[in-house]
């Protein structure tokens, strides 16, 4: 609706002349369908007439077009200043409105582009009084794969290749495996059963997992293919002569309360690792005793700006936890980047990431 208030205000800008020209009349009309139909596609009633792959470009225009939409009147905006000033300021307002105008299609085709250029991030988390036989342990994170037509099948075999390529000593599957109904579920799992660890892949799910309806299905095929998805479940591993105790929660619902019942799974004397896939539970985690949170959720805002050396995205309206690793007092929160997209297929400033986690004792 925001985007239908923008058009009407950049058409009633257009002279009288300009506005009944058919071109612009339908440029206008297609514009305003393109909004209407992207707004539509929200409602499950009506994507189910739709294939996954429409209604997902449909989304993705509509996104892309308020963006753009944007650009363009704050760039008219500026350039319905120009009469009042003197050539040489006249000249200069017209290059700013311009470049108003053409910057939010010059950052969508780089997001667009440096979507699916994975990288590994190899991080030393730092944990007190680690036992010895946990310090160096290796852990590898894949997270918000999104399967969908913004990420093929081929794209996320590279990112399931770069995981095993690190020969770690565990994996981990943190939730988001598709975006929609219809998304190719199954060819996710049948490249995540071609992940490998020495203690194998453990895992949770995701808020899209929830939308889905595919809780279950993911759960009990995953068992197939050697993952245990663990939903308010927890799963004891024995390195050497320490316990590292895994526990996995569902998605937690923002604003409700968070990890019901997650501390009576907590094991005493035990390392204890919480695998959510919302990161905004870490201080109650901390408070339970989780020495250490693994999550995903935020894509690292997927667009992300850093300002005075601090992330400025979406995500840091539902967390302060939006990528990379935090610490408050003795426990840990590490927030992956993610593979996938969400909305659009662009990442600016949160490159895609399979996080390579290593313990060190301090």
């Amino acid at each position: 609706m925001i985007g239908l208030g923008i058009l009407y205000q950049i058409s009633r800008w257009l002279p009288d002349r300009q506005r009944r020209k058919p071109s612009v009349l339908l440029g206008i009309l297609g514009a305003a369908g393109l909004l209407g139909a992207g707004y539509l596609l929200e409602f499950q009633r009506v994507l189910r007439y739709f294939p996954a792959s429409w209604a997902t470009w449909l989304e993705c225009g509509a996104l892309i077009e308020i963006v753009c939409l944007t650009g363009i009147f704050f760039g008219l905006l500026v350039w319905r200043r120009v009469p009042d000033f003197q050539a040489p300021r006249r000249r200069f307002l017209q290059a700013v409105g311009a470049g108003l105008c053409a910057a939010p299609l010059g950052a969508a085709g780089f997001g667009i582009v440096s979507r699916n250029r994975f990288e590994l991030s190899e991080v030393a988390v730092p944990i007190p009084n680690l036992p010895e036989d946990l310090d160096g342990l290796r852990i590898v994170q894949i997270t918000d794969i999104h399967l969908s037509p913004f990420l093929s099948e081929t794209e996320f075999s590279r990112a399931v290749d770069m995981a095993n390529e690190t020969r770690a000593n565990l994996a981990l599957v943190t939730g988001d495996l598709i975006s929609r109904r219809g998304d190719p579920l199954d060819a996710c799992l049948r490249q995540l059963a071609r992940l490998r660890a020495e203690a194998g892949v453990l895992g949770c799910l995701g808020n899209h997992e929830v939308y889905t309806g595919t809780e279950r299905y993911v759960t009990e095929h995953g068992r197939k293919i050697g993952i245990d998805f663990l939903r308010q479940e927890s799963k004891v591993l024995r390195f050497g002569h320490a316990n590292i105790n895994f526990v996995g929660v569902d998605y937690q619902q923002f604003q409700k309360p968070y990890l019901e019942d997650a501390e009576r799974m907590i094991v005493p004397g035990a390392f204890n690792v919480l695998l959510s896939h919302n990161p905004d539970v870490f201080p109650v985690a901390a408070g339970q005793g989780y020495a250490l949170t693994i999550a995903g959720h935020t894509h690292g805002g997927q667009v992300n700006f850093e300002l005075l050396h601090q992330n400025v995205n979406i995500a840091r309206y539902f967390t302060p936890y939006t990528r990379g690793l935090y610490r408050e007092g003795n426990a840990s929160v590490y927030v992956s980047s993610g593979l996938g997209t969400i909305g659009v297929p662009i990442r600016i400033g949160a490159r895609p990431e399979v996080s390579l986690l290593r313990l060190c004792a301090i």
